[in-house]
């Protein structure tokens, strides 16, 4: 049975040959062997944007935020997500948040 990194491994090939619904399937499952792969969430947030899924890149991008909540980029990249997804001032919350966590003005 593969490892979750083996598993990115294997969906940043499919990602980059084109076929991001496999690269989906191959994340997925591992995220379900290990639910805090923060990683794999990140990179299933911003392919589910690609594919026009809103709310599954965001629950992904939100997911990151919980397993790292200290983390400035997290919430930079849940701000991205948002923004694709046309939630603006959702994107404007979290980029602030990112902001301040980077000035260490929580």
């Amino acid at each position: 049975m593969p490892t979750p990194n083996e598993l990115y491994d294997q969906a940043i090939d499919l990602r980059d040959g084109g076929d991001k619904p496999a690269a989906v399937a191959k994340l997925e499952e591992a995220v379900a062997i290990e639910p805090d792969f923060a990683i794999g969430h990140g990179m299933l947030a911003k392919l589910y944007a690609d594919l026009a899924e809103a709310d599954k890149a965001i629950a992904h991008a939100q997911k990151v935020v919980d397993l790292e909540p200290e983390d400035a980029f997290s919430y930079t990249a849940l701000s991205v997500i948002f923004q694709r997804c046309g939630k603006i001032p959702e994107a404007e919350h979290a980029k602030a948040v990112a902001w301040q966590k980077q000035h260490g003005l929580e």
